[in-house]
């Protein structure tokens, strides 16, 4: 076998993202929860083998299939721009197993205010670590930028599901189990505008087909924005609207009100399932270099 040639375009996804399954497939790839499993060293090994490989040194015994995996778990562990490693929670492939846990929490404890605000500061705050994990690395974020965000989001979202949860205290109980995604959509047009406000402010690189930087483009970056907040609302869609309808159907049922303590678990489970599949499937719509960083 000789030796992997240096024209692979590792720059760009393996897969054709002119089609939705090409898309489809990179954005699996990227957000796949297994990577967090990946010690610090099988993380080192990708990265020096990508680096290598763009410095034109091809690692010896290395195949084709090898290289792309090295790079996707790259791509899943550290920033695109600064090269720095992510935090474990802000990386593409903790949201699943993140989103699961807090979302459950958010749909299952929503009748009381003290666990409402608790579990709406909660998201709030892991949005914030992913937001600032994943900034755009020309584009720093100032930490009065961050607070501000920070505040504004969780304000925003603790105020929505506290509004509507009074206002839907005598209507059927499944409305009231969709104000969680209410307040979740709310904090999201909030949130991610105030986050990337500087991007806004400078634009956002823009690059030819080789790769070179043509200059910073704010038409771009109000763009690639909007289609964070669309796709951060449409991802939340499946998993806050699909389980509270299944769970009101089965609190009627003898399992659970035998059972009250199953609730939680089911829920969370339930939230799971809809993320594995509406996670990278929401996340096509944006540019393959955009949305793995959203």
């Amino acid at each position: 076998m000789g030796e992997l040639p240096l024209d692979i375009n590792i720059q760009e996804p393996r897969w054709d993202q002119s089609t939705f399954l090409g898309r489809a497939r990179h954005f699996f790839t990227v957000t796949d929860p297994r990577n967090l499993l990946l010690s610090g060293t099988q993380l080192e090994a990708s990265r020096n083998i990508v680096q290598n490989y763009r410095a034109g040194v091809v690692t010896p015994g290395l195949t084709e299939d090898q290289l792309w995996r090295a790079k996707y778990v790259y791509d899943s562990a550290f920033h695109p721009d600064t090269g720095e490693k992510v935090v474990l929670i802000g990386r593409m492939s903790a949201q699943v197993p993140m989103n699961m846990t807090i979302t459950g929490c958010m749909l299952t404890f929503y009748r009381k205010t003290p666990t409402v605000v608790f579990w709406q500061w909660v998201n709030q705050s892991f949005n914030a670590i992913v937001n600032y994990s994943n900034r755009s690395g020309d584009a720093p974020i100032t930490g009065g930028q961050l607070g501000t965000a920070y505040v504004s989001a969780t304000t925003g979202a603790v105020a929505t599901a506290l509004g509507l949860k009074s206002l839907t205290k005598h209507l059927p109980p499944l409305v009231g189990r969709l104000v969680p995604f209410a307040a979740v959509a709310a904090a999201n047009c909030i949130n991610i505008p105030v986050m990337r406000q500087r991007e806004l402010q400078v634009g956002i690189p823009v690059t030819d087909e080789q790769g070179q930087r043509l200059g910073h483009s704010v038409a771009a970056a109000k763009q690639g924005i909007f289609q964070v907040v669309t796709s951060r609302i449409c991802m939340a869609i499946p998993a806050m609207a699909i389980p509270p309808v299944i769970m009101d159907t089965l609190e009627k049922k003898d399992i659970l009100k035998r059972r009250p303590w199953l609730g939680a678990p089911l829920q969370v489970g339930l939230v799971g399932f809809c993320l594995v599949f509406c996670h990278p499937t929401c996340a096509v719509p944006c540019s393959p270099r955009e949305a793995p960083y959203t």
